[in-house]
């Protein structure tokens, strides 16, 4: 689970810019996860719930990494360090991509023509393997990463933080969004997403190889899941195999709230989110953060049921 950055500044100014820096970090990581189910669903409207735990399996791949290369407390001044940062990230988001690849061959593809609610409960089902995946190999214990990246204030004065770890989490996550963004609208194998995304049939008679899209879709969402799950270990520096449940949980909540199957939606409902649980936990008290979130969601569904960023579309008969 996020834990919000506790700080104490002098002012009301001060304690509400505070809480905006904690709200958009944890937001863009929100975001990345997010991306991942909206992918998926915007294609073939399958709701991942596998995906949370997938983000787990890659952040107990990240931790095993940082400390089978000794990584702890080497900081990230040196030249190893970073490298064996950029590693941890290639290995990672490469494995979740494999591993949700995977999936889509042997549990999703199979089920592609069969009632919407089979792939449904097998989602809920892969869910709970993934999360027994992860008991085996680390334990039911919260487990501490090494803290890599300095936590020292960038800003001046001590009564608004903004660490390096921030700034990290910003410049990795917001450029990987805004790429996939470009990619999917730019280039070849994007054009052909959002062609299957309208109408597969159709796509599959202009010579589209449909199950080849999907397939990269799957792998595209598993390595951003993947790329999360290290900045997030980083970031929070405790994992557990039952983190991908509430952060999953929030992320397709971003998904839903932003107008699922929407890309520019998931980050803007991620972000929300963010910000939501942030001020909430200010405000209103830790405890009812979870409350807030969903009650915004049912506020804002009631009057645009399709979010904030989705498009109205007819049934299909």
């Amino acid at each position: 689970m996020l834990t919000l950055l506790a700080v104490a500044p002098a002012g009301a100014g001060d304690i509400f810019l505070q809480q905006l820096i904690n709200g958009l970090t944890t937001g863009t990581l929100f975001a990345l996860i997010a991306i991942g189910y909206t992918m998926v669903y915007g294609i073939i409207e399958l709701i991942n719930f596998a995906h949370g735990d997938l983000f787990m399996l890659g952040a107990f791949l990240a931790l095993t990494l940082i400390t089978e290369l000794g990584l702890a407390g080497a900081g990230m001044g040196t030249a190893g360090a970073a490298g064996g940062i950029l590693l941890t990230f290639a290995v990672c988001m490469a494995f979740c991509a494999t591993l949700n690849f995977a999936v889509d061959r042997i549990v999703y593809r199979p089920l592609r023509n069969a009632p919407k609610l089979t792939p449904l409960v097998s989602a809920i089902g892969l869910s709970f393997i993934f999360m027994g995946i992860g008991q085996l190999w680390k334990g039911v214990a919260d487990l501490n990463v090494p803290d890599i990246i300095d936590n020292k204030n960038l800003l001046a004065g001590d009564t608004v933080r903004f660490t390096l770890k921030d700034l990290v989490v910003i410049l990795i996550t917001v450029p990987l969004m805004i790429g996939l963004t470009l990619f999917v609208k730019h280039t070849r194998l994007g054009k052909a997403m959002r062609a299957t995304a309208q109408n597969p049939t159709a796509a599959r008679l202009m010579g589209i190889d449909v199950d080849r899209v999907i397939g990269a879709t799957f792998a595209i969402g598993g390595s951003l899941a993947g790329a999360a799950a290290v900045i997030y270990g980083l970031y929070i520096n405790t994992v557990s195999f039952q983190m991908g449940y509430q952060n999953g949980l929030y992320a397709f909540t971003a998904a839903v709230l932003g107008g699922i199957g929407n890309l520019p939606g998931a980050m803007l409902g991620g972000i929300l989110i963010g910000l939501i649980r942030s001020l909430g936990s200010q405000y209103v008290g830790e405890q009812w953060t979870s409350a807030l979130v969903f009650a915004m969601l049912i506020v804002i569904l009631v009057f645009r049921p399709s979010g904030l960023l989705g498009a109205r579309t007819r049934e299909k008969v």
